[in-house]
C-alpha cells in the first residue's frame, strides 16, 4: 500500500511552520489515540501520525522528505522512509543483466531487525522521568548451537547448488536476447549454506524465542509519542553481526486537572464573584505541589498568570516550562432571597440597571464579571 504524503496525513501544506506541525500533531494524535478513541482503525491512524510527525519535526530529515519525498536515495533506490523496493540501481542492473553489480554475501555479518516496543506511562511519568523494567518476547541467539543452527559437534556445510553464494544465475530469453537473470538459491533459499543435522534446540534456526527483562529509563520530560533508542535489544544479529535496537514509543494518560503543551502545563482555575471582584491569596495545584497565587481585585473571566519554571522538564535539557493559569468566574446557580437582595442593591448602586429591570439583573453581572 502507498504511503501518503506525510503533510496530508497531518493536514497541512509544506510551507508548514514547526509550530503548526506541532499543534496538528498533538491535535490530531489525541484524537487517534488509541486509549481514547475504540474505534477501528485508530491505532493504525495514530501510528501514521506518529511517523509523519517524527520525520517533518526532524529539521534534517524534513529537508530530505521535502526534496525526495518517500524516495529517498539514502535510504536504497524505491526505499526512502520505512519504505521497501530495491537496493539501489546495481541490484536493478544485476537482476536483469546478471553481472556487474553488487553481490551480497549471504554468509557476511549483518546485523539484527530493530524491534518497536510501545509503552504506556502516566502523566506524572513522563514529567519526571522512571526508572522502570519491560518484558518483551524477543529472539535470542539460541546457546546450543551458538547461532548456527547445526547439531554441536557438527558445522553447515557451503550449498553445493550455488557454492555458497546463497544466488544463481539463470539464462532468460528477452525480447532484446538472451539474458541473465539472478534469482535466489531455492537449496539453500540465499543462507549459502545446508545444514544437515539441525539443532534439536532451535531446530535449525540458531535462534529460540524467550521473554526478556529489559531496564528502562523514562526520560524526564518526554511527550506523547517520542521514543527512546535501548542500542543492541533488538533481534539477534545474523552470522555473527550486530544485534538491532529497540524502540521504545511512548503514550502518555492524560490527566483530569493538567493539560500538557510541549514544556508547558495549562491549568483552569475556578473563581466566585467575591473572590474575582476583592481579590484573594490562593494556593494552586501544580505538577511540583501546591503555590500561593495572589488574584488582583477585579479580575476577568478568562485572565491567564504565569507560574515560572512549574512546568516540564525539557527532554533535551533546554530548561523548565510554565504553568499557566487560567481564570474562570462561576455564576452561582442558586441564590438565597437574601443574597438576591444584596446583588440587586449592588447593582442599583453601580448603576448598571433599574431598579425595576431587576429580572435581568443576573445576566447583567454575569457579562460584567466575565468582561463581556
Amino acid at each position: 500500500m502507498e504511503k501518503r504524503d506525510y503533510y496530508e496525513v497531518l493536514g497541512l501544506t509544506k510551507s508548514a511552520t514547526k509550530d503548526e506541525i506541532k499543534k496538528a500533531y498533538r491535535k490530531l494524535s489525541k484524537q487517534y489515540h488509541p486509549d481514547l478513541n475504540k474505534e477501528p482503525g485508530a491505532d493504525e491512524k495514530f501510528k501514521e501520525i506518529a511517523e509523519a510527525y517524527e520525520v517533518l519535526s526532524d529539521d534534517q530529515k524534513k529537508a530530505r522528505y521535502d526534496q525526495f519525498g518517500h524516495e529517498d536515495p539514502n535510504a536504497g533506490f524505491g526505499g526512502g522512509f520505512g519504505g521497501g523496493g530495491f537496493g539501489g540501481f546495481e541490484d536493478i542492473f544485476s537482476s536483469f543483466f546478471g553481472g556487474g553489480g553488487r553481490r551480497q554475501d549471504p554468509n557476511a555479518p549483518r546485523k539484527g531487525d530493530d524491534l518497536q516496543y510501545r509503552m504506556n506511562i502516566q502523566f506524572e511519568e513522563a514529567i519526571f522521568g522512571k526508572e522502570t523494567e519491560i518484558e518483551i518476547p524477543k529472539d535470542e541467539t539460541c546457546e546450543t548451537c551458538h547461532g548456527s543452527g547445526a547439531k554441536p559437534g557438527t558445522q553447515p556445510e557451503t550449498c553445493s547448488t550455488c557454492k555458497g553464494a546463497g544466488q544463481i544465475n539463470q539464462a532468460v530469453d528477452t525480447p532484446f536476447g538472451r539474458m541473465m537473470n539472478r534469482r535466489t538459491c531455492s537449496t539453500c533459499h540465499g543462507t549459502g549454506k545446508i545444514i544437515k543435522e539441525k539443532c534439536t534446540t532451535c531446530r535449525g534456526e540458531g535462534k529460540v524465542q524467550k521473554r526478556k527483562k529489559i531496564k528502562v529509563t523514562i526520560p524526564a520530560g518526554v511527550d506523547d509519542g517520542q521514543q527512546i533508542r535501548v542500542s543492541g535489544q533488538g533481534e539477534p544479529g545474523i552470522n555473527g553481526g550486530h544485534a538491532g535496537d529497540l524502540y521504545i514509543m511512548f503514550r502518555v494518560q492524560g490527566h483530569k486537572d493538567f493539560e500538557r503543551d510541549g514544556d508547558d502545563i495549562y491549568f483552569e482555575l475556578k473563581l466566585t464573584f467575591p473572590q474575582a471582584a476583592l481579590g484573594d491569596e490562593i494556593e494552586v495545584p501544580t505538577v511540583h505541589g501546591k503555590v500561593k497565587l495572589r488574584i488582583p481585585a477585579g479580575t476577568q473571566s478568562g485572565a491567564q498568570f504565569r507560574l515560572k519554571d512549574k512546568g516540564v522538564k525539557n527532554v533535551h535539557g533546554y530548561g523548565m516550562g510554565n504553568q499557566y493559569v487560567t481564570v474562570k468566574v462561576m455564576t452561582p446557580e442558586k441564590l438565597t432571597e437574601r443574597q438576591k437582595q444584596l446583588l440587586r442593591e449592588f447593582a442599583e448602586i453601580s448603576g448598571d440597571i433599574p431598579e425595576e429591570q431587576g429580572s435581568s439583573l443576573f445576566d447583567k453581572i454575569k457579562k460584567k464579571f466575565q468582561g463581556e
